[in-house]
């Protein structure tokens, strides 16, 4: 590891409030700007609805039925943000936004007095702005806490084995309790199987062990792990029984590794090319980090960092049912390691990021604009609804435009004194966050997720039950206020169902329909079994 001058070892409290600001704005930019994202988003925020709901904070429910995919962590901080704030978008990704902002400050904090100043703030806004973590902060989901914590437990981790810290060690233990409330055994898994290696990597196959044992030797460390952990696991098998072994820990654990849960399946090389994308902007420096290989091994940080970063590929590569945001379990280690190579790039390396940043203000924004050039490739037919005849905003034409300017003027004509290649490019980057996160995310939420909304609010005017009808769209219960279960309608109540999948339905269940509304794909009708007369077309429907 190369010498850090002492001076360069640490930030002044202006400078760590500038970081700490500039890093929370980006993670709270218009945090309730887009509807929630079905499946996910929808899902986890109406089963934290129907816990406050309920008042039952030990046990989630999906529309009235146990939902036992994800542990009760983040459920619980969803609640506690949406009694503060009220149930809607911003309050269920506020999690996700301050553990994002968190986990870049922590990863900051740790490099800061091992590699410097440079290296430190470039870690912390490489991750901020990278696709991946983009995505996951502002999603409310489980994967921007769990990240934060596999982060927090790895790094103290490393404190432990570079300096026999006992705090380190025994805070590893607490954070991989949380994560087991948070996600499950990845807690343990990643960054377990970093340490592991490590130990057999670096060390004499006997001073290895004996490093081992003391690692899992302290009756405190345990004694955390399982206290935070331990009783609402008990409280769930206690309740469950065995639904909750075959929900959680046998389909949402073993039977996602072991097959293609859900259709999400993959080659052996799916993440090979999904890191790349998920670390946009950033990509380019992924070269340099392979060609310094042989350099990252020699050191002892960085071999534990390469370690880390070629478990998680490699783990999850072998894994059955492949998302995209697995790979991010090991981000921290490549960040880490691109933000050294950063700070050592040259002219290449500027014009590599440079593409690459245009790159995702295209793909961000640009696949807004080119939406007549490639809607007619677009077969599913939902979809096809969904866009067909939608623009973009006029707004995000200029303000692309003129983030794609202020790009090159900071990546190709700004040569000041003190504007390194780690500043143009930070800077660039949050230039094309912010314009992503503050108009074209919007839009695209809007357009996929409008209309469900629109239907719910409808639907909550309303006094008759409510049911989705042949697809599942969670958001609708939670935007509704009301648990909405999957199945057919009976008599008097409303329906939300897919226009394409209306004339099947209704063929399959006879009876007829009055339409409520209709936009883009989706309706909200009103059934009625019992009259024989033929379906009314929905085609009438007000938009």
């Amino acid at each position: 590891m190369r010498a850090v001058p002492e001076s360069d070892r640490s930030l002044s409290r202006a400078q760590w409030a500038v970081l700490a600001l500039v890093l929370l704005a980006l993670a709270l930019w218009r945090l309730g700007g887009a509807p929630l994202f079905d499946v996910d988003e929808g899902a986890f925020s109406e089963a934290t609805r129907e816990m406050l709901s309920s008042g039952d904070w030990l046990h989630t429910t999906l529309n009235g039925e146990p939902r036992f995919d994800k542990p009760i962590g983040v459920y619980w901080l969803q609640a506690l943000s949406a009694s503060a704030f009220g149930v809607g978008e911003f309050a269920m990704r506020l999690p996700s936004a301050l553990s994002g902002w968190l986990w870049a400050l922590v990863l900051a904090q740790f490099a800061l007095p091992r590699l410097g100043k440079q290296v430190a703030v470039s870690a912390a806004v490489m991750l901020s702005t990278s696709l991946g973590v983009l995505v996951i902060g502002r999603a409310a989901t489980a994967d921007a806490l769990l990240n934060l914590l596999l982060t927090l437990t790895a790094l103290d981790g490393w404190r432990w084995l570079s300096s026999d810290s006992r705090p380190a060690l025994r805070r590893a233990y607490a954070w991989i309790g949380l994560g087991l409330l948070t996600k499950g055994p990845v807690a343990i898994i990643v960054p377990g199987a970093a340490l592991l290696l490590w130990l057999f990597c670096s060390l004499p196959w006997r001073a290895a062990l004996s490093r081992l044992g003391r690692t899992v030797a302290d009756p405190v460390a345990w004694l955390l792990m399982l206290g935070i952990a331990v009783p609402w696991y008990a409280y769930a098998l206690h309740r469950h029984g065995q639904a909750f072994i075959d929900g959680f820990l046998i389909r949402h654990n073993l039977a996602r590794y072991t097959s293609p849960l859900e259709q999400h399946g993959g080659s052996i090389g799916y993440y090979l090319v999904v890191v790349p994308l998920l670390l946009l902007p950033w990509a380019p420096l992924l070269a340099g980090v392979l060609a310094r290989v042989k350099q990252h091994w020699a050191d002892p940080l960085q071999r534990y960092l390469l370690l880390w970063a070629a478990f998680v590929i490699v783990f999850f590569s072998l894994s059955g049912t492949k998302l995209p945001h697995y790979a991010l379990y090991g981000a921290t280690p490549l960040v880490l390691l691109m933000a050294i190579t950063l700070a050592e790039a040259g002219t290449t390396m500027r014009a590599a990021l440079t593409v690459s940043l245009l790159l995702l203000l295209a793909l961000l924004c640009g696949s807004a604009l080119a939406m007549g050039w490639w809607l007619p490739q677009v077969t599913h037919p939902l979809y096809k609804a969904i866009m067909e005849g939608q623009h973009a905003p006029v707004s995000l034409a200029w303000l692309s435009g003129l983030a794609a300017l202020a790009v090159l003027f900071l990546m190709t004509q700004l040569n000041r004194p003190g504007w390194t290649l780690a500043l143009r490019s930070g800077v660039s980057a949050l230039v094309v966050a912010v314009v992503a996160l503050g108009v074209a995310l919007p839009w695209w939420g809007d357009l996929l997720q409008g209309p469900v909304r629109r239907a719910a609010a409808i639907a909550a005017e309303r006094h008759e039950p409510a049911v989705q009808w042949g697809l599942h769209q969670p958001s609708f219960a939670l935007y509704r206020g009301q648990a909405t279960p999957r199945r057919a309608p009976h008599d008097g109540e409303l329906a939300l169902v897919r226009l394409d999948q209306l004339p099947k339905l209704i063929a399959q269940s006879g009876g007829r329909y009055v339409p409520l509304y209709a936009e883009r794909g989706y309706a909200l009708i009103l059934w009625r079994a019992a009259a024989p007369a033929a379906a009314t077309s929905v085609a009438q429907a007000a938009p």
